[in-house]
Formats: C-alpha cells, structure tokens, sequence
C-alpha cells in the first residue's frame, strides 16, 4: 500500500534514517523546526478551539 509524501518529508526521512535528528536539524536547521511549530499550531487550534467551539454552539440551544 503505497502513501503520499511530500517530497520534502522524503528527503528529511533519509536524512534521519543516515544520522539521526542531529544531521537533520545541521542540514536543515530552522525549517525542520518551523514545520514541527505550525503542525502543533494547527493541530492544537483544531483540537483546542474549533470542535470545542462548535460543540459549544450546537449544543447551546439544547440548555
């Protein structure tokens, strides 16, 4: 079963399969932590504001 990857994200697999998340982070340095922020970013401001918020307004005509 073949899944899609972003070319990039191949390219960081190797890189940490060859030396671990020290070369990965010297060879591309503030991208790799870039990505890492705005994923939890996004992750977090679903989990945390979205669903509670529209949980909140469908749910408010029921009290």
């Amino acid at each position: 079963m073949s899944i899609y990857r972003p070319k990039f994200l191949v390219e960081w697999l190797e890189i940490k399969r060859e030396g671990g998340f020290k070369l990965l982070f010297k060879k591309k340095g503030w991208q790799v932590i870039a990505a890492i922020v705005t994923y939890y970013l996004i992750r977090d401001t679903i989990l945390y504001i979205i669903i509670p918020f529209y949980a909140y307004t469908h749910l408010k005509g029921c009290f």
